[in-house]
């Protein structure tokens, strides 16, 4: 069809028309629509438009971006077949930068819109002037969706029709409001209509924001008036708490982005803290400042603060904890308190905290009507640690430094107990070794070739070892624990293992039993440890520790027991977990002359042994004793569920043992157990006799048998 000359609309009437006006003398002016710079519009022939031009008014000039006297290429668009649009999102804002206030009926407006527009084409983006009770105004469309099969889809254009409905847009903080909205949510409070967690760097916490978008933001899609009929108040603040590194920081400032309120106030708990008298709380005031001024001038008609706390533990501890003298803490959750939910209480703001230490808070911030919504952001589950992992290597994978042989399903597989931020440092390491096998250390400055660097599965098996997960299993010192593997001694052997497997399968398999506590008593020796360890490896849960007085050398008492209840805290963050008490008497720092304990560590185990864990946690806690009859006299074995007796070696255990291992010959293995029962006794701790067996081959060479003479002399030597 041609170019044509920009020219101004050729009157007032026809400016709002949304058509494009040409000479009535020109070959197009019979043409119903065209498209120029992606914009369908209406055309019409005008007399006052002179030939060759087009007219347009300011609006159209701006979204065309083209100016008087400039060119203007036009095309035919045949509309036939374009589906009627059947929802329109939208903005109305002023045709000037600024405009007065002003509140307009939703019925009113869309009336005179479908009456003004009824069959044109509407493309997204598109920004459309109209008349409405003598003021000038424009539409700016956001989304369109129309119908396919029952399902409201969105479409890049579509025909106005008389059944079109419409949702405006407008915000708080926008000087024209829309009154009225009946029959239809408003998402006026998100600046867009579709939220995609992955586009957001957020992996794994689909369930946490789903509750968090249905108890704390539901009501606000909705318009005031619903709400004041429903007679709710909104939620105005959220706490987010779980271990460090899941995800709570980011969370709160990808909500921020995603609301369309006021820019958010990020604030790190210890910055509001003040050491002359009275700032605290000044400081608080002023970050509610903002919100105050606007509720009293617009109501609920104001926009949304954001107010995020960083390490809100750090200034809302429990009043009366803290003993400073100067009370700031008391003063400082007070002040909060009060503009939460205090007399004057703002209805526009959602405070947002984030704490690893819930605990510590004060109980009065948790209550309805303050920090009501209390969402737990833990370790992700497998599918979680998947979409982490596709996020952590999208940019890689889009610039083909990502080698195909790395498996994302696999590695979400081995990395059990990974925080968000663990498995961004286990990325960042698999990057490191792909970036170091292409550095040339001979020649620093030689040219780097970008096409050679591939981050592969290998990379990533290395990065494996190295990141470990704060709440990871202890699996190395499990291990510590099987030196010599799982040796098989018997039926009585066998039956311990196979009813050990029962009670893991259990706590596994039953909703009924998320705590399950066994002990393994026995003498010195008997392989206790090891058989508590074969069970938790065994398991595959993904938290495993070991409590062992080993660990705690030089520890007082309440150290001790502070770190035994940490453990046990970090057991009930994971879905399944395993806790094992090794020598628990050691642990109890008894000794029997006195005899003398830790009573602080006992009423310690007594409780935690006993404490179901959290709803969706399940735990199991295996303890290991050679002191029954003290275990029995400080009540300790009544809060184990499950009691199992791990004997030494009998005579045919013992033999079976020196078979396993192969260090006699066959002939030699009865007379072998004969100088053991002989020299000590009928029966023998499974640990010492790998001990004697042990420094019995360390004179003998390689591949040789161990000689009796050897055999008979080692253990003269340590009877």
């Amino acid at each position: 069809m041609g170019s044509r000359i920009v020219d101004n609309c050729p009157d007032k009437a026809s400016a709002t028309t949304n058509f494009l006006y040409v000479s009535a003398r020109d070959e197009i002016a019979g043409v119903p629509y065209v498209e120029a710079e992606g914009f369908v519009f209406c055309l019409a022939g005008h007399p006052a438009v002179p030939d060759g031009n087009v007219a347009l008014n300011s609006v159209q000039r701006r979204i065309l971006r083209v100016s008087a006297r400039d060119t203007l290429d036009l095309r035919a668009f045949k509309a036939k077949g374009l589906p009627a649009v059947g929802m329109v999102y939208a903005k109305v804002a002023g045709i000037l930068d600024k405009v007065r206030p002003a509140e307009l009926q939703a019925e009113d407006l869309i009336q005179r819109l479908i009456k003004s527009f009824s069959n044109q084409v509407l493309t997204k983006s598109q920004q459309v002037a109209f008349e409405l009770e003598g003021a000038n105004y424009k539409l700016l469309v956001e989304q369109l969706l129309i119908d396919v099969d029952g399902k409201s889809v969105e479409a890049p254009r579509g025909v106005l029709a008389e059944t079109t409905a419409f949702i405006f847009t407008n915000d708080g903080g926008s000087p024209i409001t829309i009154a009225g909205q009946k029959g239809y949510a408003s998402s006026q409070i998100f600046k867009s209509k579709t939220i995609n967690f992955e586009s957001l760097g957020i992996g794994g916490l689909d369930k946490q924001f789903e509750a968090i978008f249905r108890r704390a933001f539901a009501s606000r899609v909705f318009p005031p008036s619903i709400t004041q009929r429903l007679g709710i108040k909104h939620v105005k603040g959220i706490l987010l708490y779980g271990p460090p590194g899941t995800g709570k920081t980011l969370i709160a400032r990808q909500i921020g982005k995603m609301l369309n309120g006021k820019e958010p106030k990020i604030v790190n708990g210890p910055e509001v803290l003040n050491k002359f008298v009275g700032q605290s709380e000044e400081n608080i005031r002023n970050l509610f400042a903002d919100a105050d001024a606007e509720y009293k001038a617009k109501g609920d008609s104001s926009a949304l603060h954001i107010i995020i706390f960083d390490e809100i533990d750090a200034i809302c501890k429990q009043r009366g904890s803290v003993r400073d003298g100067s009370g700031v803490h008391d003063t400082v959750v007070n002040q909060l308190l009060t503009k939460i939910d205090g007399v004057d209480a703002l209805n526009n703001i959602l405070l947002i905290g984030m704490t690893n230490r819930r605990d510590m808070l004060d109980e009065a911030l948790l209550r309805p009507g303050r920090l009501e919504v209390q969402i737990e952001i833990g370790l992700p589950d497998e599918k979680g640690r998947l979409q982490i992992l596709k996020i952590h290597t999208s940019k890689m994978s889009e610039n083909a430094f990502l080698a195909q042989d790395v498996d994302l399903d696999k590695l979400a597989e081995h990395t059990k107990n990974f925080s968000g931020a663990e498995i961004e440092g286990l990325v960042k390491d698999a990057a490191a070794y792909a970036l170091n096998r292409n550095i040339n250390f001979d020649d620093l400055h030689a040219p780097l070739e970008e096409e050679n660097i591939k981050v592969t599965m290998a990379d990533f098996e290395k990065a494996l070892d190295e990141v470990k997960p704060a709440f990871g299993a202890s699996v190395e010192t499990l291990e510590a624990y099987m030196g010599h593997g799982i040796i098989s001694c018997g039926e009585a052997f066998d039956h311990l293992r196979e009813t050990l497997g029962m009670l893991v399968q259990q706590v596994r398999a039953s909703d009924k039993t998320p705590l399950l506590s066994v002990v393994l008593e026995g003498p010195v020796g008997s392989g206790k440890s090891a058989l508590a360890a074969s069970a938790a490896i065994g398991s595959d849960f993904p938290f495993l520790k070991v409590v062992t007085s080993e660990s705690m050398v030089g520890f007082s008492e309440q150290a001790k027991a502070s770190q035994i209840t940490k453990v046990f805290e970090d057991a009930y963050k994971s879905p399944m977990s395993v806790v094992i008490l090794d020598d628990i008497e050691r642990l109890l720092e008894y000794v029997a002359i006195g005899p003398r304990f830790s009573n602080t560590i006992l009423q310690a185990l007594l409780v935690l042994i006993k404490r179901q864990p959290p709803p969706g946690r399940k735990l199991l806690i295996i303890g290991t004793t050679s002191m029954t009859d003290v275990m029995e006299s400080m009540s300790i074995n009544e809060v184990f569920n499950v009691s199992l007796h791990v004997p030494s070696l009998r005579v045919d255990e013992m033999v079976k043992v020196l078979r396993s291992l192969d260090v006699f010959s066959v002939m030699d293995i009865p007379q072998a157990v004969d100088l053991l029962t002989t020299i000590h006794s009928k029966v023998v701790p499974m640990k010492k006799l790998l001990l004697w067996v042990e420094m019995a081959r360390q004179d003998v060479p390689e591949g040789q048998k161990v000689p009796l003479a050897r055999w008979e002399q080692v253990l003269r030597d340590l009877s």
